[in-house]
């Protein structure tokens, strides 16, 4: 019977983890993570819980903003006419389309943004940034850019930045092509 690799028992350290690895009978063979495959993983996974935390907790308390609103404000910021059918918006910030019309109804009663109904079919509803959305933007945009610089880049050797986002942008493009293709079929 072909054989499995998995990690048992939780947590274990970066250098132990092959070492705690047990074979569970009747599952195919995967080949283990290496040693650095693994710290990389689990560096991955640990940033990925703790980072929109952080810089959430910046942002609300730098301009009263959480990182949802400060993301669908951003994207509404660069949308031409500063305006976006909310299931583009629900797309681009990755919220769900109930999240997003919850989002922008919050956002349009502090009067940054207004919601209507879409001349182009007057079925969807389109948002669209207000004068006083783009100033909330542009007071948010060096708060987060401090934010992310601090908790993030501040940590890594400029050097290693250009390989990195090289790597990383390459595995994006392919989760991405591979969910595309998964909502078509």
């Amino acid at each position: 019977m072909d054989e499995d690799y998995v990690v048992a028992g939780g947590f274990c350290g970066y250098t132990s983890c092959l070492a705690k690895q047990v074979k569970i009978v009747g599952v195919a063979t995967v080949e283990p993570l290496s040693a650095n495959e693994e710290a990389l993983w689990r560096a991955e996974m640990r940033i990925l819980k703790i980072l929109p935390r952080l810089l959430d907790i910046d942002l609300i308390r730098g301009v009263g903003l959480t990182a949802s609103e400060y993301t669908t404000i951003m994207h509404l910021s660069e949308a031409p006419n500063r305006q976006l059918r909310m299931a583009d918006l629900a797309s681009a910030t990755d919220l769900s389309a109930s999240r997003t019309t919850r989002l922008v109804d919050d956002l349009q009663s502090r009067g940054l943004v207004t919601k209507t109904t879409s001349a182009a079919d007057a079925r969807g509803n389109v948002a669209k940034l207000t004068p006083r959305g783009m100033a909330t933007m542009r007071s948010a945009w060096p708060v987060h850019l401090a934010s992310v610089r601090r908790h993030y880049f501040d940590h890594i050797d400029a050097g290693d930045v250009a390989r990195a986002a090289k790597a990383l942008s390459e595995v994006a493009a392919r989760l991405e092509d591979t969910t595309e293709a998964r909502v078509r079929r």
